[in-house]
């Protein structure tokens, strides 16, 4: 079976930006006990998530609230792929300071350590606001907390079933 890290990323106190954190705590109420599953609460701490992958991961899945231009509340499952690139400089800042880092900063520089997992998927909701020093997520966000629970649950599960690192 592959050695799969869920993620959650995501501030806490910024509103719906703490959606990934959420779904994390969530998932740690089922999957706790897993042995081929770690849960790693990221925060906005993007290079603990780095220092983690170190520990060796066949599949990283990253929950986040992701800007998709979609309604607030909607769950996207995408790969590294589909999110931007992040140029040289921009991923210099990125290790300066990784406080701030998303889910495509955090892949680059773990691909540049030579430490990202080779499938990477990111469990996205559309946030409808992002605020600083608010606690909790929007309604329509929170809403969408079960949904992601579950597409996080649909992927180890066909990741299990399929016993190899490729869906």
């Amino acid at each position: 079976m592959p050695k799969i890290l869920v993620a959650g990323m995501g501030n806490v106190l910024r509103g719906d930006d703490g959606f990934g954190v959420r779904v994390v705590e969530e998932l740690s109420k089922s999957i706790s006990h897993a042995d081929d599953v770690d849960l790693y609460e990221a925060g906005i701490g993007g290079i603990g998530l780095v220092q983690e992958l170190m520990n060796g991961y066949d599949v990283l899945i990253v929950v986040d609230a992701v800007e998709r231009h979609a309604e607030p509340g909607t769950v996207f499952v995408l790969t590294p792929e589909d999110q931007p690139e992040v140029d040289d400089l921009e991923l210099h800042r990125s290790m300066v300071d990784m406080h701030y880092a998303d889910p495509a900063k955090v892949l680059q520089l773990a691909r540049a350590l030579n430490v990202c997992p080779p499938l990477v998927f990111i469990v996205g909701c559309q946030p409808e606001y992002l605020e600083d020093a608010v606690e909790g997520l929007r309604p329509p966000v929170e809403r969408a907390v079960p949904q992601a629970v579950e597409q996080v649950r649909l992927l180890i599960d066909e990741l299990r079933s399929t016993d190899r690192t490729s869906i």
